[in-house]
């Protein structure tokens, strides 16, 4: 876009600053990609800040919110005021670094506050002079719609002047806040916007890119960082044709770049924006159970629940909102909240409780009321039974489960809890397991005690099927006849007492 009615605003540092190391750098013809280590001791800025007068973009127009926090998106780990840098020696004229931002929807409209890159030369012989475009999109570089563009003229903008050297200068486009005009971007559905720096004209590109780099001793280029590339998918170039003899054309992430066309690291690039609607963000517990300070409309966009603006998340902030999630089908454990455990068809533990040390399930020995020892089974299956679950992954083994206790008869009518061979020992009549001490009718004699076989419902003097048809007709009912242990109720432990004394 044409950059017009532009006064000065600018600032630039006095001095380029000295290198302090240089690695040789490596080229592949085919690719032109040509990468330069250096460091430099500090990176002075270039500030290019346009009047809005006539306009310089046809973007959207208007002001951002004040008072609202302002924003920096970057990808790289590098240092803006100098340090370490991989100079892209390859980078030919109308080339452009750029890189896409995603963020929340509540954010938008958001005003572009200031855009800033590293340049730098390598064992450059001359001054050199590079022109350049700063430019923003709604959206990314290569589907979305470029909004403002501003261009180095020399007057207003300046170009970028490097002394000869290993240097390195900061480019830092702003608009004045004070201007009715901003750069302010609207979400187009993406909720991406994008930024980029382009090469318009180097101050020695001698022959053609595609056939020989820019020589690297007489221009500047934009860097990447060292540390590695983090973001391949929202880091862009835009690549003149070369046809055969060059990396893919137009628009590509480096991740869609073959790897001999790929930088090594992130384009030293940020950016600086303000939300027009601002959230103060607070402590948001997340599905999975963690906390993280969101704004509202983004952590419920996340199925989060908010604790509340500037509510700090701590590490019991989120404890009752989580819990071991198990899944049947597979066995495993997520922690989640209760709520997104049951809608996604999982089993809830104990709210409070992560999935660590947490057994889904378990499986294990239970020693059952007669002494008995089965499984491995599950804690359901074991009560079901009237049996005691020993623990995970427990086994049957001699002497796990104790002897049963019953009730002891003594001939006095007197009762005691012993075992089997405790009650033979004691020339008592043992009443079987499970049984107690119980005088469910207050005669003063235990219910075990009384005449008769425990177990004999019908009184004909033997212990048969048609007790146990009684037994189960009154299974579930408080106290009565049936209820042979005298707890109150009749269940597993009197059908214990039943068939240990059947027959």
């Amino acid at each position: 876009m044409p950059h017009r009615n532009l006064s000065t605003r600018l600032a630039i540092a006095a001095a380029c600053c000295a290198g302090i190391f240089v690695a040789p750098a490596f080229a592949d013809d085919a690719t032109r990609l040509v990468e330069d280590p250096i460091g430099v001791k500090n990176a002075p800025w270039l500030l290019a800040s346009p009047d809005f007068k006539g306009g310089g973009g046809a973007g959207d127009g208007g002001t951002a919110g004040a008072g609202c926090p302002q924003v920096i998106s970057t990808y790289t780990n590098a240092a803006f005021d100098g340090g370490q840098y991989i100079v892209q020696a390859g980078l030919a004229e109308g080339e452009i670094a750029a890189c896409s931002y995603t963020v929340s929807p509540g954010d938008f409209p958001l005003r572009i506050d200031l855009i800033e890159m590293i340049f730098a030369t390598s064992n450059a012989a001359v001054s050199t002079t590079t022109k350049w475009t700063v430019m923003v999109w709604k959206g990314t570089p290569a589907s979305g719609q470029l909004m403002y563009s501003y261009s180095s003229n020399g007057v207003d903008l300046p170009h970028l002047v490097m002394s000869p050297g290993t240097n390195g200068t900061n480019i830092q486009f702003g608009i004045d806040p004070g201007d009715p005009e901003q750069m302010v971007i609207t979400d187009d559905g993406s909720h991406t916007f994008s930024i980029g720096y382009r090469i318009d004209e180097h101050n020695n590109q001698t022959q053609n890119p595609c056939l020989v780099a820019p020589p690297s001793s007489s221009n500047a280029f934009p860097t990447t960082d060292v540390g590695g590339l983090a973001a391949p998918t929202t880091n862009w170039i835009y690549a003149v044709d070369c046809g055969v003899l060059g990396c893919p054309a137009g628009w590509r992430t480096f991740a869609q770049l073959p790897t001999v066309c790929r930088p090594s690291g992130d384009w030293v690039m940020r950016v600086s924006w303000t939300p027009q609607q601002c959230e103060i963000p607070g402590a948001c517990c997340l599905p999975n159970g963690t906390c993280q300070s969101l704004p509202n409309s983004t952590c419920v966009a996340q199925g989060g629940t908010f604790s509340g603006e500037g509510v700090p998340c701590t590490t019991n902030t989120c404890a009752q909102n989580i819990c071991p999630c198990c899944f049947v089908a597979t066995g495993g454990c997520v922690t989640l909240s209760p709520s997104a455990c049951a809608a996604a068809g999982g089993i809830a533990g104990p709210t409070g409780q992560s999935c660590t040390g947490y057994v889904c399930f378990p499986q294990g020995a239970c020693c059952l009321p007669d002494g008995t020892c089965v499984g491995p089974v599950s804690p359901a299956a074991c009560a079901a039974q009237g049996g005691v679950f020993q623990g995970n992954a427990t086994v049957c083994s001699a002497g796990l489960c104790p002897e049963p206790m019953g009730a002891a008869c003594f001939p006095n009518g007197f009762c005691l809890m012993l075992t089997q061979g405790q009650a033979a020992a004691a020339g008592a009549t043992w009443a079987g397991p499970g049984t107690t001490c119980a005088d469910g009718n207050g005669n003063g004699t235990a219910d075990a005690c009384e005449a008769g076989t425990p177990g004999d419902l019908n009184g004909d003097g033997v212990v048969g099927p048609q007790d146990l048809s009684i037994l189960l007709n009154a299974w579930g009912s408080s106290g009565g006849p049936a209820d042979l242990n005298g707890d109150g109720s009749v269940g597993a432990p009197d059908i214990a007492i039943l068939l240990n004394n059947w027959g």
